[in-house]
């Protein structure tokens, strides 16, 4: 579960919300209304002030690597560092068997990261961010980069992580993404909930 109060920070907030765990929830509102801004003050890379708690920890009682690995944020514009793509990854032989539940080859482990496609980024930035087993995910325009028939795919994996109990907060400027996901959908607009 996410549990949020008060949380504030310059051009967002006050902001309260609560996702259950195994629920997704889809954030929408127009550009630059505050949704990016948002999943940054939840996962605490700005600062701000407010109240945010996930069922096993209060974000104020544990340091910034604890919290970003039970809460994780994938941005709409992923990073990379290395050349290699296995080179981002702890146990890439153990991820390189779920590539092709997004629709991607195994051979995608060895590609160069200057090859990829802006999709093929964000879909191993997915994987990369599964590995440390978050228990909530913040997902800023997942889907944005890709064609139907590989959307239906990401959108699969995202029931199978709500169903195993995962807290997913998604952004998204996808009229139909949220039902498509069984999603209840919040709206923020000049960064507030509306």
């Amino acid at each position: 579960m996410l549990h949020i109060r008060a949380l504030t920070r310059p051009g967002l907030g006050p902001v309260d919300l609560d996702i259950a765990s195994g629920e997704i929830l889809a954030l929408t509102g127009p550009s630059g209304a505050g949704k990016s801004l948002l999943l940054r003050a939840i996962v605490d890379l700005d600062c701000n002030q407010g109240t945010v708690r996930t069922g096993l920890m209060d974000r104020a009682q544990v340091g910034a690597e604890v919290w970003r690995k039970s809460v994780a944020m994938l941005p709409a514009e992923s990073g990379w560092w290395e050349d290699g793509v296995a080179a981002h990854f702890t146990a890439p032989d153990t991820i390189q068997k779920r590539l092709p539940e997004l629709g991607l080859p195994i051979e995608a482990m060895g590609w160069q990261v200057a090859t990829l496609s802006s999709g093929e980024r964000h879909r191993l930035a997915l994987l990369r961010l599964l590995e440390n087993d978050p228990d909530v995910l913040l997902l800023d325009e997942l889907t944005a980069a890709l064609d139907p028939e590989t959307t239906v795919k990401v959108e699969s994996l995202l029931g199978g992580l709500a169903a195993l109990g995962k807290t997913i907060l998604l952004v998204t400027h996808d009229p139909d993404q949220p039902a498509r996901l069984g999603a209840r959908v919040a709206r923020i607009e000049a960064g507030r909930m509306v």
